[in-house]
This record gives structure tokens, sequence and C-alpha cells, in this order.
């Protein structure tokens, strides 16, 4: 019979999501924030949406490596006949059999500069990785609601298109996972019920995680499209090393184009009190700025949806 005084085991999906204390106070004055209203996604109308969603599966397509998915074109590849696309090798030798031609030689003659590799395209799935600041500022609570929401919102259909949605938080002295990549709409609910807000700015800690966790999950599931979608007004105060926050900011960003990992930056300043670094800190990650004024669950959305969209392999 089990023992009624042992601990009952924890569930294995939420072995890496920190508990947060149920009122969320790390520091005097903390305070816990809802989720914004769920809703349906609104299904985009451009013509690559059209695309890639007219049939259930994953949402985006990439070019494949692999000898998987369909093939759509073929390139060049003198020498190696790898994957080799038939139709485009003959053609391409077609114009110089005659010259080629010799007496009791072979009909078709091929050379090695006519190769050419098959070029395939497959249904791949996008990871969408929020990187929030959750330090205090007039927009804290604003910025989580919305963030809360749009994952929710996402998650509804992911299941679906194979999509991954993941958190990242950042505040006081560190960032933390409170999301771990998921399709799964009730780990979400439980691990974003609680996250506590407040504190410094580490900045730096919330990009070299998202950097982290992200190649970790190309590493396992190499297909994956990833966008990481950061909310912040681009202002840390809080270091990892010896350099000054904002300059070990901006080389920790710059990680992310030269690793080929698309990102967008949502700034989170004020009009009024703008110093631009922000848009200074996106450009180090070779991303767009973008300033919602009306941050609401479904902006913060469409605004990421469009981007996946507009995603290009």
């Amino acid at each position: 019979m089990p023992d009624p005084e042992a601990e009952p085991a924890q569930e294995p999906s939420l072995q890496n999501v920190p508990q947060w204390p149920s009122e969320g106070r790390w520091w005097e004055g903390g305070r816990e924030v809802a989720p914004g209203e769920e809703f349906d996604p609104r299904r985009l109308d451009t013509p690559l949406d059209r695309l890639t969603r007219s049939s259930g599966g994953r949402r985006s397509r990439t070019r494949t490596d692999r000898k998987r998915g369909r093939y759509v074109q073929a390139s060049p590849s003198p020498g190696d006949a790898t994957d080799l696309a038939f139709d485009a090798t003959l053609r391409a030798a077609a114009p110089f059999q005659k010259s080629r031609q010799r007496e009791g030689g072979p009909a078709l003659a091929l050379r090695p500069d006519d190769y050419h590799r098959k070029v395939r395209v497959r249904k791949a799935a996008n990871l969408v990785l929020f990187v929030v600041d959750a330090s205090w500022s007039m927009a804290v609570a604003e910025r989580m609601q919305a963030t809360k929401g749009a994952v929710m919102s996402l998650l509804h259909d992911a299941y679906q298109r194979r999509d991954r949605v993941g958190v990242i938080v950042f505040q006081k002295n560190q960032a933390s996972v409170v999301l771990p990549p998921t399709n799964s709409v009730q780990l979400a609910r439980r691990a974003l019920r609680d996250i506590p807000v407040g504190g410094k700015t580490p900045l730096s800690a919330g990009l070299q995680t998202a950097f982290d966790v992200t190649t970790r999950e190309l590493r396992q599931h190499p297909d994956l499209m990833p966008l990481v979608v950061l909310l912040t007004d681009g202002a840390g105060n809080v270091s990892t090393t010896d350099l000054p926050p904002q300059e070990e900011a901006h080389r920790i960003a710059e990680m992310f184009p030269r690793n080929h990992i698309r990102s967008i930056v949502i700034n989170m300043e004020h009009a009024a009190f703008d110093q631009g670094l922000a848009q200074e800190l996106a450009e180090h990650m070779g991303a767009p700025c973008y300033s919602l004024a009306d941050l609401r669950a479904e902006s913060l959305l469409r605004t990421v949806r469009e981007e996946l969209a507009e995603q290009t392999p």
C-alpha cells in the first residue's frame, strides 16, 4: 500500500517551471497580474498565410537539406550527385550532346558539371518565445496582462499547427523560464497564473536566457522556425559580467542575427520619455522595433502573427 505520509510525485511536465509564491511578493508591494482576455486568433489575409494555412498541419514552410519534403525546384551542384534532380540534370546536359557524342559512346553523355540537386521544402513549426521585462515601470501590469493573453490565444491552435510557445521573464537580478516551450494550454495556464513583477532590469540575463532556450530547441527540433518577441524599454541596469549593462546587452543581442534567430522588439517606453534605447537594442538584434500605443493581447498577437506570416526561410 502507498505510504500516506509520502510526498506526492511532481508532474514531469512541470519539473522545469518555477513555482512562484501565489501572492507574487518577492519584494515590498508586489502584486498579481491576471491574463488578458483570451480570444480566437484572427486569420491574416496575406498571400503567404493563405498558402500555408490552406490545410491543417504546420504553418510555415522552410527549405530542408534532408531527402524529405516536396521537390519544388533544382539548383546546380557540380560534382555532387546527392539527391540528384534528374529532370534538371538532363536539361542542363541536353545542349551539349552533339559535341559529346562519339562512336561507340553512350546515347546520353552526362558530366559532373551537369548535376543539379533537388531543392525541397517542408512544413515547419514555429517557436514563438516571449521575453518580457517584468521589472517595475508604469506599463508593467499592462505589459504582463497583454503577454499572457497573447500566449494563451496563440496556444489555442498551437497543437494542431505544431507550434510551440514559451515565456521568459526577467526582473530583479535574474531571468526565469516561466513557461518552457510547449503547445499545452493547460500547462501554460498553470505556469502563467502567478508571475511577480517589480525590481531592477537584468536585460542581458533575459537576452542570454532567450538565446540559450532557442538554441536548445533548435538542436532538438532542427526544422523549427524561431521568433523571439522581446517586450522592453531597452534600458538594462544589471550586468552579469564586468561590462556596463547596456554594452553587455548589446553584445548578447548581436548573437541572435549571427545565429539566424529572428526577433522583434516591442518598445514599452512611454513616447514622452523614450530615449531610443529599444530602437538601439533592436538594431543590434537585427530586428524591427514596434511601439504599441494600445498594448492589448489582441494587438500584440496581431503583430506576432504578421511577423510569422512574413517569415521567409
